[in-house]
């Protein structure tokens, strides 16, 4: 159920409501807006009589939510979510964000290269994994938390947010002081354990769409987050697996648009998972851009070919420095900034 506060609902009507929202047995999820503060009551409200609810002094209007996805859905912020980082960078907002890196960190001098790349380019955010899911167990499997202390390096140097992938539950607090964003890669959007422990951090969470998920299965994920308190989650649309093989993946552009109607959660792509060959990479970060994506997940090295994860998707560092400029003129042509 939301429960709307009027606009000028003092702080002692907003708890007597919370008060009451828990007497029935539901747990609640404040969002006070610009205009007005939002109730989110997750739980067993399906029996409960909301008129109680609507004769409450400072309340202006309570429905129950249709969605099985209660906190993910727009109604419960309206305006949509912005997320702050650190670094004076922003997720969901009028900027589309741009996070780049190598899909693996491989040396303090490759990263270090690639941070330098990023920040003049004028991107805020750097991407590498230091644990690698690989479908192969004899693949590089990454360079763990030395590997992140490099990364940590190298963005401190360039003002950079560190976003990088976590697998399981007991990397969670050795990562901690490293990352500024956690992602969740594909293979793991439905470990419920994971999202969960998640939930109970207070750092961004960039969740990656399964390989065959569905949006509502993706939005449902979020909530596992979202529930345990953790609001600043950031959705990625990755490429679904279909029976086309010409590339690597589908890239399911409509899903940006839909995402976005559906929830207030910032949405970004990864058009480098999605294709996963370099000369189609710029023609789909363009169209998720178009689609109104929030911010782009591109792969970049100095040494693309030779790069030891995902050589055949990933830019080489001047291809990048080109697409952000063509991705600024595109950017601005649809109201945004870059």
């Amino acid at each position: 159920m939301i429960v709307a506060m009027q606009e000028k609902a003092t702080e002692e009507q907003i708890d007597a409501v919370i008060s009451a929202m828990e007497e029935a047995g539901v747990d609640v999820h404040r969002t006070t807006g610009e205009f007005q503060t939002i109730l989110a009551g997750v739980g067993p409200t399906a029996a409960l009589d909301l008129t109680k609810f609507e004769m409450l002094p400072g309340v202006m209007h309570v429905h129950r939510i249709s969605a099985p996805y209660k906190l993910a859905g727009r109604a419960w912020r309206p305006e949509g979510t912005v997320i702050q980082f650190p670094n004076g960078a922003t997720m969901g907002g009028q900027q589309v964000a741009i996070i780049a890196g190598p899909c693996a960190v491989e040396s303090r001098k490759q990263i270090a290269t690639i941070a330098e790349c990023v920040k003049n380019a004028g991107g805020r955010f750097l991407r590498g994994g230091a644990f690698k899911p690989r479908t192969s167990p004899y693949s590089f499997q990454g360079l763990g938390i030395p590997g992140l202390e490099a990364m940590r390096e190298a963005a401190n140097d360039n003002g950079l947010a560190v976003v990088s992938e976590v697998m399981e539950i007991a990397q969670i607090e050795p990562m901690l002081p490293l990352v500024d964003c956690f992602q969740v890669g594909a293979r793991s959007m439905q470990n419920f354990n994971l999202l969960r422990e998640l939930g109970q951090v207070r750092k961004p969470i960039l969740l990656k769409r399964g390989i065959a998920a569905t949006v509502e299965e993706l939005l449902l994920s979020s909530e596992y987050i979202l529930s345990g308190g953790n609001y600043d989650v950031i959705l990625c649309e990755r490429g679904i697996r279909t029976y086309e093989t010409s590339t690597r993946n589908t890239m399911d552009i409509a899903a940006i648009p839909v995402l976005k109607k559906l929830s207030h959660l910032p949405v970004i792509a990864d058009p480098s998972h999605a294709m996963g060959r370099r000369d189609m990479v710029p023609a789909m970060a363009k169209a998720a851009v178009a689609a109104g994506a929030d911010g782009l997940l591109i792969e970049i090295h100095p040494v693309a070919d030779k790069a030891v994860s995902d050589a055949a998707q990933t830019l080489y560092l001047d291809q990048f420095e080109t697409l952000v400029g063509e991705l600024r003129v595109l950017a601005e042509a649809v109201g945004r900034t870059l």
